[in-house]
Protein backbone atom coordinates (compact mmCIF):
# COMPACT_ATOMS: atom_id res chain seq x y z
CA UNK A 1 0.00 0.00 0.00
CA UNK A 2 1.28 3.46 -0.89
CA UNK A 3 2.17 5.84 2.24
CA UNK A 4 0.09 9.07 2.14
CA UNK A 5 2.52 11.83 1.50
CA UNK A 6 1.70 15.08 3.61
CA UNK A 7 1.74 18.34 2.17
CA UNK A 8 4.11 20.69 1.61
CA UNK A 9 4.02 23.74 4.21
CA UNK A 10 3.77 27.03 2.93
CA UNK A 11 5.18 29.78 4.91
CA UNK A 12 3.86 33.48 3.67
CA UNK A 13 5.59 36.69 3.23
CA UNK A 14 5.75 39.74 2.68
CA UNK A 15 9.37 41.31 1.99
CA UNK A 16 9.72 45.42 1.30
CA UNK A 17 11.23 46.72 -2.11
CA UNK A 18 12.86 50.18 -1.58
CA UNK A 19 13.90 53.16 -3.52
CA UNK A 20 16.88 55.00 -3.87
CA UNK A 21 15.81 56.79 -0.87
CA UNK A 22 15.91 53.31 1.50
CA UNK A 23 11.88 54.74 1.50
CA UNK A 24 9.32 51.49 1.50
CA UNK A 25 7.79 52.12 -1.59
CA UNK A 26 6.59 48.31 -2.78
CA UNK A 27 6.17 44.42 -1.78
CA UNK A 28 6.56 41.09 -3.20
CA UNK A 29 4.42 38.70 -1.77
CA UNK A 30 6.28 35.59 -1.23
CA UNK A 31 5.34 31.93 -0.30
CA UNK A 32 7.99 29.26 1.24
CA UNK A 33 8.31 26.35 1.02
CA UNK A 34 8.75 24.27 4.46
CA UNK A 35 8.44 20.60 3.56
CA UNK A 36 7.63 18.37 6.79
CA UNK A 37 9.11 15.63 5.54
CA UNK A 38 11.82 14.94 3.18
CA UNK A 39 10.44 12.38 1.15
CA UNK A 40 7.36 14.32 0.76
CA UNK A 41 6.11 15.01 -3.06
CA UNK A 42 6.14 19.01 -3.14
CA UNK A 43 3.04 20.38 -3.92
CA UNK A 44 2.34 22.07 -7.39
CA UNK A 45 3.07 25.60 -8.02
CA UNK A 46 -0.11 26.18 -9.24
CA UNK A 47 -2.05 24.99 -6.01
CA UNK A 48 0.81 26.75 -3.87
CA UNK A 49 -0.16 30.01 -5.59
CA UNK A 50 -4.26 29.68 -5.53
CA UNK A 51 -3.79 29.26 -1.54
CA UNK A 52 -1.55 32.53 -1.01
CA UNK A 53 -3.18 34.38 -3.59
CA UNK A 54 -6.66 33.38 -2.34
CA UNK A 55 -5.46 34.27 0.92
CA UNK A 56 -3.64 37.72 0.47
CA UNK A 57 -6.22 38.92 -2.61
CA UNK A 58 -9.79 37.38 -1.58
CA UNK A 59 -9.67 37.21 1.98
CA UNK A 60 -8.01 40.15 2.63
CA UNK A 61 -7.72 42.45 0.60
CA UNK A 62 -4.62 44.25 -0.63
CA UNK A 63 -5.48 47.61 0.87
CA UNK A 64 -5.80 45.64 4.17
CA UNK A 65 -2.12 44.04 3.43
CA UNK A 66 -0.30 46.42 2.10
CA UNK A 67 -2.31 50.10 1.42
CA UNK A 68 -2.00 51.81 -1.70
CA UNK A 69 1.67 50.35 -1.90
CA UNK A 70 2.38 48.47 -5.46
CA UNK A 71 2.70 44.54 -4.78
CA UNK A 72 5.04 41.94 -7.11
CA UNK A 73 3.18 38.75 -7.28
CA UNK A 74 5.52 35.66 -9.07
CA UNK A 75 2.96 34.41 -11.60
CA UNK A 76 3.41 30.38 -12.08
CA UNK A 77 3.72 29.10 -15.79
CA UNK A 78 -0.19 27.95 -15.39
CA UNK A 79 -1.73 31.44 -14.77
CA UNK A 80 -0.09 33.24 -17.24
CA UNK A 81 -2.23 30.55 -19.72
CA UNK A 82 -5.32 31.30 -18.09
CA UNK A 83 -5.05 34.98 -17.65
CA UNK A 84 -8.65 34.72 -15.33
CA UNK A 85 -6.63 33.63 -12.15
CA UNK A 86 -4.81 36.62 -11.89
CA UNK A 87 -5.53 38.45 -9.05
CA UNK A 88 -8.21 41.37 -9.69
CA UNK A 89 -5.78 44.44 -9.00
CA UNK A 90 -4.22 45.35 -12.15
CA UNK A 91 -3.36 49.27 -11.44
CA UNK A 92 -1.49 47.34 -7.62
CA UNK A 93 -0.51 44.27 -8.90
CA UNK A 94 3.04 44.21 -10.48
CA UNK A 95 2.80 40.20 -12.20
CA UNK A 96 6.70 38.95 -11.54
CA UNK A 97 7.87 36.27 -14.29
CA UNK A 98 10.70 33.77 -13.78
CA UNK A 99 13.39 33.22 -16.47
CA UNK A 100 12.21 29.55 -16.74
CA UNK A 101 9.14 30.33 -17.38
CA UNK A 102 9.95 33.18 -20.33
CA UNK A 103 11.44 29.93 -22.37
CA UNK A 104 7.55 28.14 -22.48
CA UNK A 105 6.03 28.38 -26.13
CA UNK A 106 3.92 30.75 -26.84
CA UNK A 107 5.06 33.08 -23.68
CA UNK A 108 5.11 36.41 -25.79
CA UNK A 109 1.68 36.42 -27.01
CA UNK A 110 0.47 35.54 -23.39
CA UNK A 111 2.27 38.19 -21.59
CA UNK A 112 0.95 40.90 -24.17
CA UNK A 113 -2.22 39.52 -22.91
CA UNK A 114 -1.58 40.21 -19.30
CA UNK A 115 0.05 43.94 -20.16
CA UNK A 116 -3.69 44.39 -22.45
CA UNK A 117 -5.22 43.82 -18.66
CA UNK A 118 -3.60 46.64 -17.13
CA UNK A 119 -0.94 44.81 -15.40
CA UNK A 120 2.66 45.99 -14.86
CA UNK A 121 5.10 43.33 -15.63
CA UNK A 122 8.40 42.64 -14.48
CA UNK A 123 10.91 39.90 -15.63
CA UNK A 124 13.42 37.77 -13.49
CA UNK A 125 16.76 36.89 -14.34
CA UNK A 126 16.11 37.54 -17.91
CA UNK A 127 18.83 36.42 -20.93
CA UNK A 128 18.74 38.19 -23.77
CA UNK A 129 18.80 36.99 -27.23
CA UNK A 130 16.93 37.58 -30.75
CA UNK A 131 13.78 36.46 -29.27
CA UNK A 132 13.52 37.83 -25.50
CA UNK A 133 14.16 41.52 -27.14
CA UNK A 134 10.89 41.63 -28.45
CA UNK A 135 9.59 41.42 -24.49
CA UNK A 136 11.48 44.56 -23.89
CA UNK A 137 8.86 46.30 -25.42
CA UNK A 138 6.81 45.34 -22.77
CA UNK A 139 8.50 45.40 -19.34
CA UNK A 140 8.05 48.04 -16.99
CA UNK A 141 10.96 46.28 -14.21
CA UNK A 142 13.88 43.68 -14.43
CA UNK A 143 15.02 42.21 -11.64
CA UNK A 144 18.87 41.35 -11.10
CA UNK A 145 20.72 39.30 -8.78
CA UNK A 146 23.07 42.07 -6.66
CA UNK A 147 25.04 39.21 -5.76
CA UNK A 148 26.33 38.02 -9.60
CA UNK A 149 28.12 39.84 -11.87
CA UNK A 150 26.04 42.59 -12.78
CA UNK A 151 27.06 43.71 -16.62
CA UNK A 152 26.92 47.22 -17.25
CA UNK A 153 26.15 46.52 -21.27
CA UNK A 154 22.92 45.16 -19.93
CA UNK A 155 22.05 47.85 -17.17
CA UNK A 156 22.87 50.45 -20.17
CA UNK A 157 20.27 48.78 -22.61
CA UNK A 158 17.38 48.22 -20.05
CA UNK A 159 17.91 51.70 -18.99
CA UNK A 160 17.81 52.89 -22.59
CA UNK A 161 14.82 51.23 -23.16
CA UNK A 162 12.92 52.72 -20.14
CA UNK A 163 12.75 49.64 -17.75
CA UNK A 164 13.30 50.53 -14.31
CA UNK A 165 16.21 48.03 -13.07
CA UNK A 166 15.77 46.04 -9.48
CA UNK A 167 18.31 44.85 -7.42
CA UNK A 168 17.50 41.73 -5.62
CA UNK A 169 19.28 40.40 -2.86
CA UNK A 170 21.04 42.96 -1.76
CA UNK A 171 22.81 42.12 1.43
CA UNK A 172 24.91 44.99 2.65
CA UNK A 173 25.53 48.87 2.28
CA UNK A 174 28.42 47.91 0.24
CA UNK A 175 26.02 46.26 -2.85
CA UNK A 176 23.56 48.98 -2.12
CA UNK A 177 26.07 51.49 -3.15
CA UNK A 178 27.53 49.61 -5.91
CA UNK A 179 24.12 49.08 -7.15
CA UNK A 180 22.88 52.77 -6.77
CA UNK A 181 26.08 54.10 -8.80
CA UNK A 182 24.94 51.56 -11.58
CA UNK A 183 21.73 53.36 -11.82
CA UNK A 184 19.22 50.56 -10.25
CA UNK A 185 15.90 52.33 -9.19
CA UNK A 186 14.94 49.82 -6.51
CA UNK A 187 16.23 47.31 -4.22
CA UNK A 188 15.25 44.25 -2.51
CA UNK A 189 17.36 42.56 0.55
CA UNK A 190 18.60 42.38 4.21
CA UNK A 191 20.96 45.25 3.23
CA UNK A 192 19.35 47.91 6.07
CA UNK A 193 19.37 45.55 8.68
CA UNK A 194 23.08 45.07 9.04
CA UNK A 195 25.09 46.66 11.25
CA UNK A 196 26.82 48.96 9.35
CA UNK A 197 23.50 51.06 8.58
CA UNK A 198 23.62 52.05 12.30
CA UNK A 199 27.38 53.12 12.37
CA UNK A 200 27.83 56.99 11.77
CA UNK A 201 25.47 58.70 14.27
CA UNK A 202 25.34 62.14 15.05
CA UNK A 203 25.38 63.88 18.61
CA UNK A 204 21.46 64.63 18.39
CA UNK A 205 20.82 60.91 17.02
CA UNK A 206 22.87 59.80 20.57
CA UNK A 207 20.56 62.01 22.31
CA UNK A 208 17.68 61.12 20.97
CA UNK A 209 18.50 57.14 21.81
CA UNK A 210 19.18 58.26 25.40
CA UNK A 211 15.59 59.55 25.83
CA UNK A 212 14.35 57.14 23.95
CA UNK A 213 15.39 54.50 26.47
CA UNK A 214 14.38 56.56 29.47
CA UNK A 215 10.78 56.94 27.59
CA UNK A 216 11.22 52.21 26.92
CA UNK A 217 12.66 51.93 30.28
CA UNK A 218 9.51 53.97 31.92
CA UNK A 219 6.95 51.98 29.82
CA UNK A 220 8.27 48.62 30.90
CA UNK A 221 7.40 49.38 34.45
CA UNK A 222 4.64 47.23 35.91
CA UNK A 223 2.44 50.68 36.26
CA UNK A 224 4.13 53.77 33.78
CA UNK A 225 3.76 57.20 35.46
CA UNK A 226 2.33 59.59 32.54
CA UNK A 227 3.31 62.84 34.43
CA UNK A 228 7.11 60.84 33.81
CA UNK A 229 6.16 60.03 30.24
CA UNK A 230 4.52 63.17 28.79
CA UNK A 231 7.58 65.84 29.43
CA UNK A 232 9.91 62.92 27.95
CA UNK A 233 7.46 62.58 24.52
CA UNK A 234 7.39 66.63 25.03
CA UNK A 235 11.09 66.34 24.31
CA UNK A 236 10.68 65.35 20.80
CA UNK A 237 8.75 67.31 18.78
CA UNK A 238 8.23 64.86 15.79
CA UNK A 239 7.38 62.31 18.27
CA UNK A 240 4.54 64.33 19.73
CA UNK A 241 3.57 64.66 16.53
CA UNK A 242 2.98 61.60 15.43
CA UNK A 243 1.73 59.96 17.61
CA UNK A 244 -1.20 62.78 18.47
CA UNK A 245 -1.41 61.59 14.06
CA UNK A 246 -1.98 58.12 14.71
CA UNK A 247 -4.51 58.50 18.08
CA UNK A 248 -6.73 60.64 15.58
CA UNK A 249 -6.54 57.88 13.00
CA UNK A 250 -9.36 56.29 11.82
CA UNK A 251 -8.56 53.39 13.96
CA UNK A 252 -9.41 54.67 17.27
CA UNK A 253 -12.88 56.17 15.53
CA UNK A 254 -12.58 59.00 17.98
CA UNK A 255 -15.48 61.88 17.76
CA UNK A 256 -13.57 64.37 18.93
CA UNK A 257 -9.57 65.38 18.35
CA UNK A 258 -7.29 64.61 20.55
CA UNK A 259 -5.33 67.63 20.81
CA UNK A 260 -2.75 66.85 23.82
CA UNK A 261 -0.32 64.67 24.98
CA UNK A 262 -2.29 63.88 27.91
CA UNK A 263 -5.10 63.27 26.44
CA UNK A 264 -3.60 60.60 24.11
CA UNK A 265 -1.81 58.74 26.78
CA UNK A 266 -5.05 58.25 28.45
CA UNK A 267 -6.90 57.52 25.02
CA UNK A 268 -4.87 54.78 24.47
CA UNK A 269 -4.95 52.84 27.84
CA UNK A 270 -1.84 50.98 29.17
CA UNK A 271 -1.02 48.33 26.85
CA UNK A 272 -1.79 50.48 23.64
CA UNK A 273 0.49 53.17 25.22
CA UNK A 274 3.13 50.78 25.23
CA UNK A 275 3.03 49.57 21.87
CA UNK A 276 1.85 52.72 20.17
CA UNK A 277 4.20 55.19 21.38
CA UNK A 278 7.56 52.61 21.01
CA UNK A 279 6.19 52.33 17.65
CA UNK A 280 5.85 55.93 16.66
CA UNK A 281 9.30 56.51 18.38
CA UNK A 282 11.29 53.49 15.94
CA UNK A 283 9.64 54.81 13.12
CA UNK A 284 10.95 57.87 13.55
CA UNK A 285 14.58 56.34 13.70
CA UNK A 286 16.04 56.73 10.20
CA UNK A 287 15.42 54.60 6.95
CA UNK A 288 16.58 51.53 7.71
CA UNK A 289 14.44 51.22 10.89
CA UNK A 290 11.90 52.64 9.24
CA UNK A 291 12.43 49.44 7.02
CA UNK A 292 12.86 47.06 9.88
CA UNK A 293 9.82 48.19 11.62
CA UNK A 294 6.74 46.26 9.74
CA UNK A 295 8.92 42.89 10.52
CA UNK A 296 9.32 44.08 13.70
CA UNK A 297 5.45 44.86 14.91
CA UNK A 298 4.49 41.72 12.57
CA UNK A 299 7.02 39.63 14.34
CA UNK A 300 5.45 41.16 18.07
CA UNK A 301 1.84 40.94 17.23
CA UNK A 302 2.45 36.87 15.87
CA UNK A 303 3.64 36.26 18.88
CA UNK A 304 0.79 38.15 21.07
CA UNK A 305 -2.03 36.19 19.05
CA UNK A 306 0.07 32.98 19.42
CA UNK A 307 0.15 33.62 23.66
CA UNK A 308 -3.19 34.22 23.57
CA UNK A 309 -4.31 30.61 23.05
CA UNK A 310 -1.45 29.20 25.47
CA UNK A 311 -1.91 28.59 29.33
CA UNK A 312 0.80 30.58 31.23
CA UNK A 313 1.80 32.91 28.94
CA UNK A 314 1.16 36.37 29.16
CA UNK A 315 0.05 38.16 25.46
CA UNK A 316 0.95 41.76 26.19
CA UNK A 317 4.78 40.12 27.76
CA UNK A 318 4.87 38.28 24.23
CA UNK A 319 4.06 41.38 21.91
CA UNK A 320 7.16 43.25 23.29
CA UNK A 321 9.33 39.71 23.30
CA UNK A 322 8.98 39.83 19.78
CA UNK A 323 9.11 43.64 19.27
CA UNK A 324 12.28 43.80 21.60
CA UNK A 325 14.02 40.93 19.81
CA UNK A 326 14.37 43.46 17.04
CA UNK A 327 15.02 46.40 19.14
CA UNK A 328 18.87 46.20 18.51
CA UNK A 329 18.72 46.42 15.01
CA UNK A 330 15.50 49.17 15.09
CA UNK A 331 17.94 51.25 17.54
CA UNK A 332 21.63 50.34 16.68
CA UNK A 333 22.56 48.84 20.04
CA UNK A 334 23.55 45.31 21.02
CA UNK A 335 20.42 43.52 22.59
CA UNK A 336 22.17 42.50 26.04
CA UNK A 337 23.64 46.23 26.79
CA UNK A 338 20.07 47.48 25.39
CA UNK A 339 18.26 45.08 27.97
CA UNK A 340 20.27 46.12 31.10
CA UNK A 341 19.33 49.41 30.62
CA UNK A 342 15.14 48.60 30.61
CA UNK A 343 13.69 46.82 33.60
CA UNK A 344 11.88 43.76 32.20
CA UNK A 345 11.02 40.95 33.82
CA UNK A 346 13.66 38.11 34.23
CA UNK A 347 11.43 35.79 32.03
CA UNK A 348 11.42 38.15 29.16
CA UNK A 349 15.18 38.92 29.32
CA UNK A 350 15.45 35.20 29.42
CA UNK A 351 13.64 34.51 26.29
CA UNK A 352 15.60 37.62 24.17
CA UNK A 353 18.93 36.31 25.14
CA UNK A 354 18.53 32.36 25.47
CA UNK A 355 15.25 31.59 23.68
CA UNK A 356 14.52 30.20 27.37
CA UNK A 357 10.93 29.35 28.75
CA UNK A 358 7.37 29.25 27.11
CA UNK A 359 7.98 33.69 26.27
CA UNK A 360 11.19 32.17 24.36
CA UNK A 361 9.27 29.12 22.74
CA UNK A 362 6.07 31.03 21.38
CA UNK A 363 9.64 33.66 19.79
CA UNK A 364 11.25 30.53 18.36
CA UNK A 365 8.09 29.30 16.78
CA UNK A 366 7.64 32.95 15.19
CA UNK A 367 10.82 32.99 14.07
CA UNK A 368 11.42 29.76 12.24
CA UNK A 369 7.82 30.70 10.67
CA UNK A 370 9.61 33.77 9.61
CA UNK A 371 12.67 31.77 7.80
CA UNK A 372 10.12 28.89 6.75
CA UNK A 373 11.91 26.99 8.75
CA UNK A 374 8.88 24.26 10.04
CA UNK A 375 10.31 21.27 9.55
CA UNK A 376 8.70 19.56 12.77
CA UNK A 377 5.44 21.68 12.95
CA UNK A 378 2.22 19.84 11.88
CA UNK A 379 0.61 20.68 8.31
CA UNK A 380 -2.41 22.46 10.46
CA UNK A 381 0.34 24.37 12.83
CA UNK A 382 1.95 26.23 9.95
CA UNK A 383 -1.93 26.93 8.20
CA UNK A 384 -2.70 28.59 11.47
CA UNK A 385 0.56 30.35 11.94
CA UNK A 386 -0.24 31.85 8.30
CA UNK A 387 -3.66 32.65 9.40
CA UNK A 388 -2.10 34.63 12.43
CA UNK A 389 0.59 36.23 10.24
CA UNK A 390 -1.88 37.95 7.97
CA UNK A 391 -4.13 38.67 10.90
CA UNK A 392 -0.81 40.65 12.09
CA UNK A 393 0.08 42.29 9.08
CA UNK A 394 -3.14 43.79 8.01
CA UNK A 395 -2.56 45.29 12.20
CA UNK A 396 1.02 46.31 11.18
CA UNK A 397 -0.38 48.20 7.94
CA UNK A 398 -2.94 49.82 9.86
CA UNK A 399 -0.62 50.82 12.56
CA UNK A 400 1.52 52.09 10.06
CA UNK A 401 -1.00 53.86 8.18
CA UNK A 402 -1.71 56.07 10.77
CA UNK A 403 2.08 57.20 11.91
CA UNK A 404 2.69 58.01 8.10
Amino acid sequence: MVEAQQPTNYCIALQPICDRNMRHVADELLYRASVVDHSAQVEDQMMATARVSNAAFYETGLDKLVGKRPLFFIAPHEWLQKPELLPPYPEQVVVEVLGNVLQQPGMLERLKGVKAAGFRLALDAFDINEQSRELLKLVDVIKMDALSELDEARIKLFRDQGIALLARRVEDMDAYRRCQALGFEYFQGYFYARPEVQQHTSTQRGSNRGAQIRILSELQKAEPDYKVLEPLIAQDPQLTLMLLKLTNSPMFRRRTEVTSISQALSTLGLDRVRSMVTTVMLANNGAASRLLLPQALTRAAMCERMAASMSGVNPREAFMAGLMSMMDLLMGLELEALLKELPLAQELKAALLFGDGKLGRVLKLVKAFEQARMLDSSHEMVQRLNGIWMDSQVWTNQVLMGVD
